[in-house]
């Protein structure tokens, strides 16, 4: 950073006012996307079509999410205003898109063109909001804060997790209180907020004054060329285990509600949902401040696959889910599970950036970024359906405190995640090499010996 950013002061150059605040009123708008449960089903039985089919929205969403932020990561990397503002339109203008055709498919029960109109305004277009208005902000936090880059980026990340808790209660009293209709309503009025939100964040964000970015005269490595700087199997390290932590923090996250109704507390699923939104945060901004102190990043990641393959392995041998109802000890296990996924999913989200950047410096680090949230979308394609074909196809429906519930299905699901995350522990260990920082730290705690 340059001599006049630290001399100047003013909010001008103030690293809060110009990336903490604007990285956190994008994240905490877009964030919004995993409140899609909701709403779901009042938007099915609005527009005539079963919850299955209109699930498939969300799944865009996230699909497209790690679509566009792989596309369109050389737009960030050249111009984050550019970007910002793109992704302030496209999410406002999808959700404003969505409210258009819920209310359309309540006009026309059953409209195919209403399924298709949300698929494309809430999966593709917000999903481009969603990419571009994930990715805007990381890069100047890292600038920014280049101490404490994990803190950074963590409180942003953090934001994203934060916003499902922020927004659940509020979009549950807009249904409730909207009365007919209040379901397109909501959108409409949510997509105006978001946009102020967002616009704001945009005005806001800048880089830090001195920040040279390559001139159009020089010739800049691609990012290709970045990223065989290393063993290619060093980014395929990466990028499947980012890709594995999410598949299986959907594929048991997608179960929350049920699972917890299926261990007797049905009354306080929405309670615990919060608090788990809460964890979701809280790893995203404390596993990456760990980690600034760590000389690895990626022992982080060891850290939340073993943490994740040891819980998980409990609730397996001892039928948590199975036997939970009625037992205290047992849902207490199957609760901390689903917290410790909730905050190991997060973290895993919100040291992605800093790894890379650790691993191949920060020319190119928007595009690397951009590129490896492509696990993101392929996992928002895999996660929540594989978990609903194990549900469908493991175990029966049982009733349990009057609600219809497939316990074995569910505990199925764990046999799936337990596998993943060993493949996910074994790659963090095999294929992700430690950094040149980590290297050297060895090499002088050797000599010093």
């Amino acid at each position: 950073m340059s001599e006049n950013v630290k001399k100047t002061g003013g909010w001008r150059t103030n690293k809060w006012v110009r990336a903490a605040i604007p990285a956190l009123l994008l994240h905490c708008s877009i964030g919004t996307v995993y409140c899609w449960s909701i709403f779901s089903q009042e938007i099915a039985d609005y527009i005539g079509f079963s919850k299955g089919a209109t699930e498939w929205a969300f799944s865009f969403a996230i699909f497209f999410l790690g679509m566009s932020a792989a596309f369109l990561g050389n737009v960030v990397e050249k111009d984050i205003h550019k970007s910002s503002l793109i992704a302030a339109i496209c999410f406002a203008a999808g959700m404003a898109g969505t409210g258009g055709f819920i209310y359309y498919g309540g006009m026309h029960k059953g409209s195919a063109v209403a399924l298709i109109g949300i698929y494309i305004c809430y999966g593709f277009i917000m999903g481009i909001g969603l990419g571009t208005g994930y990715l805007s902000p990381v890069k100047t936090l890292m600038l920014w804060f280049q101490d404490r880059k994990g803190l950074a980026t963590g409180l942003a990340v953090a934001g994203f997790g934060a916003a499902k808790a922020i927004a659940s209660p509020i979009m549950q009293a807009m249904l409730n209180g909207l009365g007919e209709g209040g379901i397109y309503k909501m959108f409409w009025i949510l997509a105006v907020v978001y946009f102020i939100m967002m616009f704001v964040g945009h005005l806001l964000l800048k880089k830090p004054d001195g920040w040279h970015e390559p001139q159009k005269s020089e010739k800049a490595p691609g990012i290709l060329d970045v990223i065989k700087t290393k063993p290619i199997v060093n980014y395929i390290g990466i990028w499947l285990m980012f890709y594995i932590n999410i598949t299986c923090g959907l594929a048991l996250l997608s179960q929350e509600k049920m699972i917890v109704k299926c261990i007797g507390l049905a009354g306080s699923v929405g309670i615990i949902s919060t608090i788990s939104a809460v964890f979701n945060a809280g790893g995203r901004l404390g596993f990456s401040a760990w980690a600034d102190t760590m000389k690895d990043r990626n022992t982080i990641y060891k850290i939340i696959f073993v943490m994740s393959i040891a819980l998980t392995g409990l609730v397996i041998v001892t039928g948590g889910i199975k036997n939970g109802a009625g037992n205290t000890a047992l849902t207490i296990l199957v609760l901390v599970l689903i917290m410790a996924v909730n905050a190991g999913y997060g973290g895993g989200y919100s040291n992605v950036p800093t790894l890379l950047s650790d691993h191949y410096g920060m020319s190119n680090i928007s595009a690397i970024h951009g590129i490896t949230l492509s696990a993101w979308g392929f996992a928002g394609l895999t996660g929540n359906q594989l978990a609903t074909w194990i549900v469908n196809h493991f175990g029966e429906t049982v009733e349990v405190d009057h609600y219809m519930v497939n316990p074995v299905g569910y505990q199925t699901v764990l046999y799936v995640t337990i596998v993943l995350y060993i493949v996910a522990l074994v790659l963090s260990l095999v294929c992700v090499k430690p950094t040149d920082k980590a290297l050297e730290a060895k090499a002088a705690k050797k000599a010093a010996k």
